[in-house]
C-alpha cells in the first residue's frame, strides 16, 4: 500500500504560516520601507495629501485606515508616523478615532497570526503545566484584563510585544480587543494631538518633536492610569497574603 501521508499538508506547519508571513512582511519592510515612511515624505507630499482630503474626505479616510492597519499588522516602520498624519490630515476627534480603530484592527490580526500558530502550542503546555508555571498562569488568568490593560499604558512596552505575548499565553479574545482600544486611546491622543500642529512645524522647517511623549505633564498622566490598571493586581495580591 503506498504511503500517503508524505504527500499531505502537515496541519501543524499551516498553522505557522500566518506568522511566518508577518515576520518575512516585516523583514522585507524594515529594509524597504523604513527611508520611506518618514516625516520628511510627509512634509513633501502634505498639499497632495490635504488636497485629496478634501475632495475625496471618506476615500482618504478609508485608504489610512488600509495603510495603518497594514503598518502595524506586519510591524511595518511608521506606525508614530501614521498616528501624527491622522491629527494632521483629520483633526484631533476624527484622527484619534482613525488611529484607534486601525491600530486595533491591525494588533487583532497579531494576535490571531500568533494564537493559531504558537499561542496554541505554548497554550496546550501551559494547560499541562505545574507547579510555579501553574500559579503564574492561574495569577494571569485571575488578572487578565488588569495586565493587558497595564501593557498598553505603559510606554516602555512596543506595541509589537503587547500584541503577540497576549496571544502566547491564551488570554480572551474579547478581552484581548476591547483592551487593546480603549489602553491606547491615552497615547493615540498625544500622537495625533501632535499632527494637528504639524502644518506649523513644517512651515518653520521643523520636524516633529515626539520627544514630547517623556515629558512630565505628558508622562505622569500615563504612569497614573498604569498605576491604577496594576491596583486591582496588587489589591488581589495582598488578600491573598493574608488568606496564607
Amino acid at each position: 500500500m503506498t504511503d500517503m501521508t508524505s504527500h499531505e499538508p502537515k496541519p501543524g506547519l499551516a498553522r505557522h504560516l500566518p506568522l511566518l508571513a508577518i515576520a518575512l512582511v516585516a523583514v522585507i519592510g524594515f529594509f524597504t520601507l523604513r527611508d520611506y515612511l518618514t516625516f520628511e515624505t510627509l512634509r513633501d507630499n502634505r498639499e497632495v495629501l490635504i488636497g485629496w482630503r478634501d475632495g475625496h474626505y471618506a476615500l482618504v479616510a478609508l485608504g489610512f485606515v488600509a495603510i495603518y492597519v497594514t503598518i502595524v499588522a506586519f510591524s511595518l516602520p511608521g506606525a508614530a508616523v501614521a498616528s501624527v498624519t491622522g491629527g494632521f490630515l483629520f483633526g484631533l476627534v476624527a484622527g484619534t478615532g482613525l488611529n484607534v480603530i486601525s491600530a486595533t484592527i491591525g494588533a487583532v490580526a497579531i494576535f490571531l497570526a500568533a494564537r493559531c500558530g504558537l499561542g496554541q502550542a505554548l497554550n496546550a503546555r501551559l494547560e499541562a503545566s505545574e507547579g510555579t508555571v501553574a500559579r503564574l498562569k492561574d495569577g494571569l488568568r485571575d488578572n487578565e484584563v488588569s495586565v493587558l490593560l497595564l501593557i498598553r499604558l505603559v510606554p516602555a512596552v512596543p506595541f509589537f510585544v503587547a500584541n503577540l505575548l497576549p496571544a502566547l499565553v491564551g488570554v480572551k479574545f474579547r478581552n484581548f480587543v476591547w483592551t487593546t482600544a480603549v489602553g491606547i486611546i491615552p497615547g493615540a491622543i498625544v500622537f495625533t494631538w501632535i499632527g494637528v500642529g504639524l502644518g506649523e512645524v513644517f512651515d518653520r522647517g521643523e520636524s516633529p518633536d515626539l520627544s514630547l511623549l517623556w515629558e512630565p505633564h505628558i508622562l505622569g498622566p500615563l504612569l497614573a492610569l498604569s498605576g491604577l490598571a496594576a491596583l486591582p493586581i496588587v489589591i488581589r495580591a495582598l488578600r491573598g497574603k493574608k488568606d496564607l
